[in-house]
């Protein structure tokens, strides 16, 4: 696959429309392609932290931000278990670039929860023709925030004015469109908006030397009275839970399961190469132990392998069995649409928290058990990359605590009680 510059590229309406990818054999096929060219230079590129201009053109170039968008309109975009499922790929070569994807894909139903029918299908047109790539937050600010809302909206003639600071885990500079939650100036109302970073007034500053996902564009994105018309603002957002639609609340759960399915291809993703360099070790010879060398007949012949091997492969199947019901009752939840009641919602953001504990933990065992695997097969672990998965599931569960999802699924399952219907992530 050519590789494309390094440059940022060209604002998306002057990009042509690109062809629908609708059969899903092509879809999971191109994603082959795009994981298998990701995954050769995966190494050289973390370790240069670069903003992900190029990795962005190559999923461009093979039409993925406009696939992963949701289905509808002119049938472009896909439903949320293949969605998923490119995610999961894509992280598998390098995470970074599926957590890119991850967030898009979540980001772009924003206009589905907090707008009407026709704006969303509107607005999902123009993003699929021009390839948009999103990025972002849905979180408003608290009812009561102690130092300020991080985004302000002041109304003017014929729109408004944007201003504030707000931290982003991934797209800086290489987003599109960004979907961010800011609160009116004038009357304290908590709204979405839809903002193009190309406009004036928008500066964006990348972290560097970040642990681990340092290709996602993770920084912070700057306001200083950008304008914004009314279209968009795609919708305002009570304040009162009671107030706040079910289906609405799914935009935080979408986005936690997406970055979960992050997790779990960052986990497979390092067993498959410890896997394929373990195979090919002269001998057999892998982790030292008290036998190595007493198994030549084939590679990975030593039982003490074999058993580290089967332990891990099992935590991944037990993720994926419980990622993949989340991942089926979310998508039923999407289906619902508006229809969504609150008893479903619940259902779905405790296997949503039951996804993320059990994927979390597997991610965080797997990646460092790999490091010991793959000492001494040749070079350090550190030499060979398998550290950058390490770090990269560290990142990823470091958002998201373990402890608070185990209390809130003991909560529903011994109490009854629903989860809070919320759109803080």
């Amino acid at each position: 696959m050519p590789r494309k510059s390094a440059a940022r590229p060209a604002r998306t309406e002057d990009r042509t429309e690109v062809d629908p990818l609708a059969d899903e054999g092509i879809r999971l096929r191109v994603t082959r392609e795009v994981a298998d060219d990701l995954a050769v230079d995966a190494l050289s590129r973390d370790r240069a932290g670069k903003p992900p201009f190029d990795e962005v053109a190559r999923l461009r170039e093979a039409g993925l931000p406009a696939l992963l968008a949701p289905p509808g309109a002119a049938r472009r975009g896909t439903g949320w278990r293949t969605a998923c499922a490119v995610i999961r790929e894509i992280a598998a070569a390098d995470g970074s670039i599926g957590e890119l994807l991850g967030r898009h894909y979540a980001l772009s139903w924003s206009a589905r929860f907090f707008s009407t029918p026709e704006r969303a299908d509107a607005l999902e047109l123009r993003a699929a023709a021009g390839q948009w790539l999103w990025g972002g937050c849905t979180d408003v600010p608290d009812a009561e925030p102690t130092a300020g809302p991080d985004l302000t909206l002041t109304p003017v003639d014929g729109g408004y004015l944007l201003h504030g600071y707000k931290t982003l885990a991934a797209g800086v500079q290489v987003a599109d469109r960004l979907v961010l939650g800011a609160v009116c100036a004038d009357s304290g109302e908590s709204v979405i908006v839809c903002v193009d970073p190309s406009r004036p007034g928008v500066s964006a500053d990348t972290e560097h030397d970040r642990l681990g996902q340092r290709l996602a564009g993770a920084g912070g994105i700057g306001f200083d009275g950008v304008a914004l018309t009314a279209d968009e603002v795609l919708g305002a957002v009570p304040r009162d839970e009671h107030a706040v639609s079910p289906f609405a609340t799914l935009a935080p759960l979408a986005m936690r399961l997406a970055l979960v399915h992050v997790g779990l291809g960052t986990a497979e993703g390092a067993l498959a190469e410890a896997r394929d360099l373990n195979r090919a070790a002269p001998r057999g010879r892998t982790a030292p132990g008290p036998d190595e060398g007493t198994y030549p007949d084939r590679p990975g012949a030593d039982p003490y392998l074999l058993l580290a091997y089967g332990e891990l492969v099992t935590a991944a199947h037990t993720a994926a069995a419980v990622v993949e019901s989340a991942t089926e009752a979310l998508a039923r939840g999407l289906l619902a649409g508006q229809e969504l009641g609150v008893d479903e919602r619940a259902d779905i953001a405790v296997l949503v928290a039951a996804a993320e504990a059990v994927t979390g933990r597997a991610a965080m065992d797997i990646t460092t058990r790999v490091l010991e695997l793959t000492q001494g097969a040749g070079s350090p672990a550190g030499a060979l990359g398998f550290d950058r998965f390490w770090r990269n599931a560290r990142i990823l569960t470091a958002r998201a605590s373990a402890t608070h999802s185990l209390r809130d699924i003991g909560d529903h399952y011994l109490n009854g009680t629903h989860p809070a219907l919320t759109l803080h992530a």
